[in-house]
Order: structure tokens, then sequence, then C-alpha cells
């Protein structure tokens, strides 16, 4: 009888559970969503650094704006050789142009980095070799609490700023609605899981 009592407790209380969960499902999915996103904003820099991973452009044309706000002298694109033989640096800077922005705002930064970590490495050494010391970083929102960790990381000496560009799909209050913005957070939320974890 005392077992079956027992039982029964257990389930009753794993449906109040179940239910409570489904009830708050709104603020706890906006909370995991939201702690992806963590930006600074902008600020005065010596250089404006636009990260690879973004095919909507937003990003760069994020960079280039605070170029044209005189926030800082340069945008340097990292970009990756992964399209079709192509830096991603060679597609975004002319797509930039393309929405009104002077190629001399930018400065492209061709790599072989397959990782936001590996990024990190060649955006670094290129920053020190330019001796710019004050950086603001442009990347999508879900990007920006884990490379901003990163960043500062492999780079204490460097007063690092995070700057969110809008996603297409990802609004961390409501990305479960869409399809696209699911898949980021689950990609993000495993690549930051590896990343507290060494992998």
């Amino acid at each position: 009888m005392n077992r079956g009592r027992s039982r029964f407790r257990w389930f009753v209380a794993a449906v109040l559970l179940l239910v409570l969960l489904v009830a708050t499902s709104r603020l706890w999915l906006a909370l995991l969503g939201g702690y992806l996103v963590k930006a600074d904003g902008a600020a005065q820099a010596d250089m404006v650094v636009v990260l690879a991973g973004d095919f909507s452009g937003n990003r760069i044309l994020t960079a280039a704006d605070l170029v044209r706000q005189r926030l800082a002298p340069l945008a340097l694109v990292s970009g990756p050789g992964e399209m079709y033989g192509q830096h991603e640096s060679d597609l975004a800077i002319p797509f930039a142009t393309r929405h009104g922005y002077p190629e001399s705002y930018f400065l492209a930064l061709p790599n072989d980095s397959r990782s936001t970590m590996a990024e990190a490495d060649v955006v670094i050494a290129e920053l020190r070799r330019r001796n710019a010391h004050r950086i603001d970083i442009v990347t999508s929102n879900y990007h920006t609490r884990r490379a901003g960790n990163i960043y500062r990381s492999k780079a204490k000496d460097l007063e690092i700023r995070m700057v969110s560009a809008p996603d297409e799909f990802f609004a961390p209050d409501s990305w479960w609605k869409n399809r696209d913005a699911r898949k980021t957070f689950v990609i993000e939320w495993m690549k930051t899981v590896a990343t507290w974890l060494g992998l």
C-alpha cells in the first residue's frame, strides 16, 4: 500500500512539474535564448572587427555604419575561405560597397580558420601587428557571449567590446517560433557547452 502511494505521489509530482514547465515555457525559453546574447554596444575604437559566419550581410553593414559614424577608422573583415573557393571577406566587402559604403572602410583578412577559437588567433595576431588596443567586435546577436568570452580569454591586453548585429531569424525572446532560429539556438548552445568543456 505504502509503495503504491509513494509511486502515485511521484507521478503527481512529475505531472505537476510538466504542467509548470509548459505553463512557464515562454519565460525559460526566452532566458535560454537571452543568455547567448551579451553585447556591450559600440565605443570609440582603434578598429572594428567583423567576425565571419554571417551570410545575410548584417555583420559587415553594422561594422560599416560604425566606421561611418567615425567610431573607428577601419573595419577588419575576417574571411575564411570556405565558399566555392572564395574567402568570405572577398564577398562581404563588395556586398557592403553595393550598399553605399566606400571600399576604403574595409581591410580584408583572408584566413583558413574553421572555428571562432581559430579565427580569434588570426584576428588577435593581426590586431597586435597593427598596434590596435581598443576593439569593437561585430558579430550576430546569438554569438556575442561566446565570441566575447573567447576573445577576452585570449587577449587580456586588449580592450574588447562586443557589438550585436541583428540576425535575420534569431530573436532571443521568440526564437522557438522560427525553424532557422531553432537550429541556430541548438547549434550555438552546443558550441557554448563545448567551449565550457574546452573542446
